[in-house]
């Protein structure tokens, strides 16, 4: 490369290396101390060329045929960088842990079967145990969280799922949401077989038990950095009682209870270890 001249203007220098672009000569302009920039000629046989031009752009630098040549390369430059919008996959799993997203796909494929036609049976092999010998089949104590029965339904629990339980995911581990769940799943479904019997299903009881957990954690430690706003603490709790209140829906209240209380003792009783692990990190 030849170097051809040193300027203190480098919107001036790009001027005039777009319009020898646009005559098909390739000019580079390097950066230096200040303001200043040098121009090189890329190609050694233009130089007479680029000399002669170069001389006429400094007599007139703000001729219209530089502007032209600008507005030209501007218009056909193609941009060097390209920005990939995330996939609402990688949304979900910024925010989730694997027990997290696990729940959420299991509930979406019994769901599907739902959908698909297969609701009797699939109620029938995953409700709570309700029949003589049923108390037996463990899973039935926690797989009548899975079930929904409607699209409002399974998309208002998962949401909170996964916005609840992905925060005390991330924060304390994939064994403490678990462990949540399966408690709070347990608790809540015997509340709620207790009062109205076994015709119910849906995670809305675990959510429950989420938002007492996170309520008490962040009432005692709120230096744990696992709060939830008062504002929503506030919602959740006038849509439970609501939910006992009103005549029109069929609500699982009493699960609703159930887990919030749940949720609240476990928080309690980890509320002592989190704090003496949090100091000791410090």
């Amino acid at each position: 490369m030849i170097k051809l001249i040193t300027l203190n203007n480098p919107r001036m220098a790009q001027s005039f290396i777009d319009y020898m672009a646009s005559r098909q000569i390739d000019i580079q302009m390097n950066i230096e101390e200040g303001d200043q920039c040098s121009l090189w000629l890329v190609d050694e046989q233009h130089w007479v060329e680029a000399e002669s031009e170069l001389k006429q752009f400094l007599h007139s630098p703000h001729d219209r045929k530089y502007q032209a040549a600008s507005w030209h390369v501007a218009e056909t430059r193609r941009p060097q960088f390209s920005y990939a919008s995330p996939s609402l996959f990688s949304l979900i799993k910024a925010k989730a842990g694997p027990v997290t997203l696990f729940v959420m796909l299991v509930c979406g494929g019994i769901f599907a079967l739902q959908l698909f036609g297969f609701n009797q049976q699939v109620f029938s092999a995953l409700h709570f145990p309700a029949l003589a010998g049923q108390q037996w089949q463990l899973w039935r104590w926690f797989s009548h969280a899975l079930l929904h029965f409607s699209v409002l339904h399974i998309a208002f629990n998962l949401l909170w799922w996964w916005q609840l339980g992905g925060d005390i995911e991330r924060r304390l581990g994939s064994m403490k949401v678990l462990q949540i769940f399966l408690i709070s799943a347990a608790l809540s479904g015997a509340g709620q077989y207790w009062v109205e019997g076994a015709n119910f299903g849906g995670l809305s009881g675990v959510v429950y038990a989420l938002v007492g957990y996170l309520w008490i954690l962040g009432w005692r430690a709120p230096e744990l950095g696992l709060t939830m706003p008062k504002s929503l603490i506030g919602f959740m709790l006038v849509w439970l009682i609501l939910g006992f209140v009103q005549p029109f829906m069929a609500i699982a209240n009493s699960a609703h209870l159930a887990g919030l209380l749940s949720g609240l003792l476990l928080g309690m009783l980890d509320i002592g270890r989190l704090k003496a692990s949090h100091q000791k990190h410090q």
